[in-house]
């Protein structure tokens, strides 16, 4: 299959680390009727950061509808391998339960550097034609995603305000 024949039927997720508590079960919801909606629509890849919160509940939610649509795939996107360090150990074991269960990893640098999140960020819009957030700040690593996401004329779909 043609490189922009799987970029129309690919989604990508941008969001911020920190969820409050009470938008949670909200947001969740949200985010699975859109991913719902983006598979109606024909989208079959779904790339996601693997960061904490959003990317967290985005990958989740993959896999959860997967189990109803065999057909979708989660593709991992790290920023380096090194990318868990710092989390406490409940956050690691999702992080690699998710890890295992994707359908394609991968690491766009071995280390961690400055700009290396900036780096997989770009790489998951550049394969992409959905971008589907979690924004409410507009600025910081999800506002700058959104925006080169809008420069490069991807749909976004914003479950913070759906």
């Amino acid at each position: 299959m043609r490189v922009s024949a799987i970029k129309e039927k690919t989604a990508c997720f941008t969001g911020h680390r920190k969820i409050p508590t009470l938008a949670k079960r909200r947001i969740a919801k949200r985010l699975e009727e859109t991913v719902s909606e983006a598979i109606n629509s024909g989208y079959r890849y779904f790339g996601c950061g693997g960061a904490l919160g959003f990317d967290t509940l985005a990958a989740q939610t993959v896999l959860r509808l997967r189990e109803a649509n065999p057909e979708i795939r989660l593709i991992l996107v790290f920023p380096c391998m090194d990318q868990t360090r710092g989390w406490d150990e409940r956050d690691i074991e999702e992080y690699e339960r998710i890890k295992q269960a994707a359908d394609k990893v991968t690491y766009t640098a071995e280390k961690y550097y400055n700009g290396c999140m900036q780096k997989r960020n770009r790489h998951l819009v550049d394969y992409s034609s959905l971008c589907i957030c979690y924004l409410t700040e507009q600025n910081g690593g999800t506002a700058y995603t959104v925006n080169y996401a809008r420069d490069h004329g991807l749909k976004i779909i914003n479950t913070a305000e759906k």
